[in-house]
Parts: C-alpha cells; sequence; structure tokens
C-alpha cells in the first residue's frame, strides 16, 4: 500500500510487546434482600387480634418491641389449669410443672408464669413481641382477625446487610471466583463507591439470558442501598499465568468465527507492506487480547485500520480473510454454508474510504431482520438524545435499545449465525448498560461510539428490512482520535459536540437494505 494509501485508510500501526495486564469485568445488578436476614413475625396462641401496633407496610420495627395483642380462650384455660395444679401441687407436682410447660410453649416468660402463680389473676390477652429489628415487607392480617397458632403476622427485614446480586456473561465467568472483592456504585448514591465480597456463584447458566447471578454482600450503611436499585459494579482480575504475556489491541484482530487474523508489517520493504498471518488468542481484556501463538515480541502489526488493509490484499488477488489462498474473494454461492462477502475498497471524490468486508451467513430470516430493525429504530433515538447533549434523555433511550436488544429471538438464527450473534451480542450489551447506566455525557458518548461500532457491524452481518443507513464520521471526537455513528439521513448531525460541532463530519459509507 502507498504511503497516501494509508493516510485515507487511516492506518496505525504498533510494535507487539510484553506486559503484566488484568482484566476488569463490568457486572450490571440489582439491590436485593439478604434472605438470611428475613423473619416472619408469628402469633404463639391462637385466637382473636384484639390490637396491632403496627399498621403500616414499610414501618420500623425493633427487637422486643410490642406488636401485637390476642385473646386466646386456649390461653386462658391453660392459665386456669396452672392455678388448678396448683392447689394440688403436694399430690401432684407433676401437675404443676406440666401446666408451666405448657404456658412456656405459648412463649410466656417465666416471670409472668410467676405473677400467675402469686397472684392467681388470668390473664385474657396475650402479648406478641418483635423477636427482630427490621422494615415490615408485609402485614398478613387485620385487627379482628381470628388466627391460629403459628399464624405469621408480619414479614420483617433487616436491611442492615444487603445482597448485590449480577448477572455475569459465560465468558466473564473464569474471571470470577469466591471472596473477590467488588466495587460498584448505584445512580440513586452518586459519589459513593460500595465495597463487598462475592460469596455465591450460580451453578447454574439462564438458558434465555446465557448469564449466572453473582452474589455480593454489602453492609448498607445509613440504609442507602434501597432492594431492586440498579447498580454498576466492577471486578478486577489479574491474568492467572501472571509475569510478561504478550498483549496486542482488539483492534488490530479480524475474527472470522475460526480464525484470528492480524497483518504484520514486512520489514525493510521499499513500499509499506502487510502480510495476513493466523494467530491463536487467549484471554479478552477491555481493549486487549493476550497472544498465545503466532506473534513475537518486536514484530510490526497493524493496529488500526485492519479492515482496510485487508481489503486491499482481496483487491490485490494476495491471501486475505475472505480468501487464505489468495485469488479473487469467493461470493456467498461458492461457499459452502457461511456467506461472505467480497472486500470493496474505493476512494470517492470526498476522500473517504469506503470498505465492506463483512461475514455475512446465509438466510437471515425476515422475522429476525425486522427485530434488529426494532434496535437501529430505537437507536436513532438515541442518538438525536446525544446530538442534544441531554444525557438523561440519552439514559432513557438506552433503556429503550436494551429492550429491543433483550426482544431480538437469536433462536431465529441456526449454526455460525447463532455464533456470530452472540459475539455481537455481549459487546452490545456492555455498551449499552453503560449509557443506560449514567448521567455522565462525556462517558455515556464514549459509550455510544463503541455501541455504534458494533451495532454496524451486526447490522451489515444480518442486514436490516427497507433501511438506508449512513455511516458517518467525525475527526475531532475524543481528541481528535475520530468516533462513528449512524444516521438515517446524509445530513451531519454530530452526537459528539451537538450544537457546538453541530455538521462536523462526513458520510464514509452508505448501506442499503431492501424488504
Amino acid at each position: 500500500m502507498s504511503e497516501s494509501a494509508l493516510k485515507l485508510a487511516e492506518v496505525q500501526t504498533i510494535i507487539v510487546s510484553r506486559g503484566s495486564t488484568s482484566k476488569e469485568v463490568m457486572l450490571y445488578g440489582k439491590i436485593q434482600l439478604n434472605e438470611s436476614l428475613l423473619q416472619s413475625q408469628t402469633a404463639h396462641v391462637p385466637g382473636r387480634i384484639e390490637q396491632l401496633t403496627v399498621n403500616v407496610t414499610g414501618e420500623t420495627v425493633n427487637k422486643g418491641q410490642l406488636i401485637a395483642r390476642v385473646y386466646s380462650p386456649e390461653l386462658i384455660t391453660a392459665q386456669k389449669e396452672l392455678i388448678e395444679a396448683l392447689s394440688m401441687k403436694e399430690k401432684y407436682p407433676a401437675f404443676v410443672e406440666a401446666a408451666r410447660e405448657k404456658l412456656r410453649n405459648w412463649k410466656l416468660s417465666d416471670e409472668q408464669i410467676s405473677v400467675i402463680e402469686k397472684s392467681g389473676i388470668v390473664n385474657s390477652v396475650s402479648e406478641i413481641f418483635a423477636n427482630t429489628s427490621g422494615i415490615v415487607l408485609d402485614r398478613k392480617v387485620s385487627e379482628g382477625d381470628y388466627i391460629a397458632k403459628g399464624a405469621v403476622l408480619y414479614d420483617v427485614a433487616d436491611l442492615s446487610r444487603v445482597w448485590g446480586v449480577f448477572d455475569a456473561y459465560e465468558s466473564d465467568l473464569p474471571w470470577i471466583s469466591m471472596n473477590q472483592t467488588m466495587e460498584f456504585t448505584a445512580r440513586a448514591v452518586p459519589g459513593d463507591i460500595f465495597t463487598g465480597r462475592v460469596s455465591f456463584i450460580d451453578p447454574f447458566i439462564n438458558p434465555a439470558t446465557r448469564t449466572a447471578r453473582i452474589r455480593v454482600e454489602v453492609n448498607n450503611r445509613g440504609r442507602q442501598l434501597k432492594p431492586e436499585m440498579f447498580i454498576n459494579g466492577t471486578l478486577h482480575s489479574a491474568v492467572k499465568a501472571g509475569g510478561k504475556e504478550l498483549i496486542i489491541p482488539q483492534s488490530a484482530v479480524l475474527w472470522t468465527g475460526r480464525r484470528s487474523i492480524v497483518y504484520v508489517k514486512i520489514p525493510d520493504s521499499e513500499q509499506p507492506s502487510f502480510k495476513m498471518r493466523e494467530i491463536s488468542l487467549g484471554a479478552s481484556m477491555k481493549d486487549t487480547y493476550i497472544v498465545v501463538e503466532g506473534l513475537s515480541e518486536g514484530e510490526e502489526i497493524v493496529a488500526n485500520g485492519t479492515f482496510s488493509v485487508d481489503a486491499a490484499a482481496q483487491l490485490a488477488g494476495k491471501p486475505s480473510m475472505m480468501s487464505p489462498e489468495g485469488g479473487a474473494a469467493k461470493t456467498g454461492h461458492e461457499h459452502g454454508g457461511t456467506a461472505m462477502t467480497g472486500a470493496k475498497a474505493d476512494v470517492n471524490q470526498t476522500g473517504s474510504l469506503t470498505i465492506s468486508t463483512i461475514q455475512k451467513p446465509d438466510n437471515i430470516s425476515s422475522e429476525f431482520k425486522s427485530q434488529l430493525t426494532r434496535v437501529y429504530d430505537a437507536y436513532l433515538k438515541m442518538k438525536d438524545a446525544f446530538v442534544a447533549s441531554d444525557a438523561k434523555k440519552a439514559s432513557g433511550e438506552a433503556i429503550k435499545v436494551r429492550n429491543a436488544i433483550e426482544a431480538v429471538d437469536m433462536g431465529l438464527l441456526k449454526g455460525d449465525a447463532h455464533t456470530m450473534w452472540m459475539e455481537h451480542l455481549k459487546t452490545l450489551r456492555q455498551s449499552i448498560n453503560s449509557i443506560a447506566g449514567s448521567s455522565d455525557i462525556e462517558g455515556q458518548r464514549t459509550a455510544f461510539s463503541g455501541f455504534s461500532n458494533h451495532l454496524y457491524s451486526a447490522i451489515k452481518t444480518f442486514g436490516l428490512l427497507d433501511k438506508t443507513v449512513y455511516y458517518q464520521f467525525c475527526p475531532m471526537a475524543f481528541d481528535d482520535k475520530g468516533a462513528y455513528w449512524l444516521s438515517e439521513t446524509d445530513a451531519i448531525r454530530n452526537p459528539y459536540f451537538g450544537d457546538a460541532m453541530l455538521k462536523c463530519g462526513e458520510t464514509k459509507e452508505t448501506s442499503t437494505f431492501g424488504k
């Protein structure tokens, strides 16, 4: 490739090096009640409820607090039996102890029993006291109700300790272990960082969401955390092998479902030249991969613009992702099973490089395309919120996008297509959750950039119904690193700067999808 072609394609290279790295796992979840701290307040005697001293759900009760009074004919009878047994104490001492034990079973204290014995007075009402402190979750009875022994009056939860319950994808589970420290935040408590330890990892995968539950126990200082609050968690895990791993950026890798490919720069060539090489990848970090096999320290590889180099290789008939043996790229009908698009590259009049190098499965149903189209439509509303620089609206629209993504039926895909969608789904979920869970417009825009690229890749892979998508680019976003977004029109409305530079950018590629 010539120097000018490299500049137009924004190709950048790096030297492969070694270094220590760690995995940052982002998890999303909710606060839930600590089930070990749930208790039911029960009646110890049968009878009629004369008075409830706690009448409102959500009310706080303290251990030892009077919570109810119950009129019990059976309790009256038992007290009379004790008094009568006392009159025959010398002849039948066992009767006295049996009568006392019956009252103890109904939760009368030895002090109360002693008062009855000394006074000879029968109490017609039994007082019930709370056996724990907490918040009333549910009041089960009303005054005047007749209840049996053991009937539940209230359900009470102690909120001094709660659970953070997160959903972890299958690929995240190797990085999570028992007693691992996790930090998390809650939108309802801005500025505070909470810490807990992993106390439970679900042994089963949810077949619908392909996630497992991760539970963290947390001290709830000041009861700031309330059940059902959304929370965002972060786990940091060192690579288990440790030491100096060979690391490359994720942007350097072309992944076809079976092979991982990079382009290695040929040293000492007259003009910039690159050669495709298959490699084996290890663990995936946030923005990097660990290389297991295929690269050596000190080699120079393409880090950005890998698709551009691959497209140029295909046009030249050289070995490439689509044609590993070289020659013209095959059409989808020449492949068995999975269809591939050929690479197409062209420098248009505006000087931008248009590239189409996307693996496309055969026979994607119209129903699946329709569901993906609904995701795209929801995305456009979220994009408009960024154009308006409205963080709150962007978060709300992101939730709608997330709902549309979760409504996509992956059962409509088979074989390689299903695997490819699962890869897209993981990255889409992570990005959209970052937008939905944030109120910081700049942080949201960073996640929006990644989401836009992943969504466009999914759209190019699976298609839409009756849509034209404009893939647009702002070269000044993120300190001149640049960022893309999708639009329904060719007019530029920049979501990264809003009114400050509303028309900054250009259309890099236009994709039209039929019915």
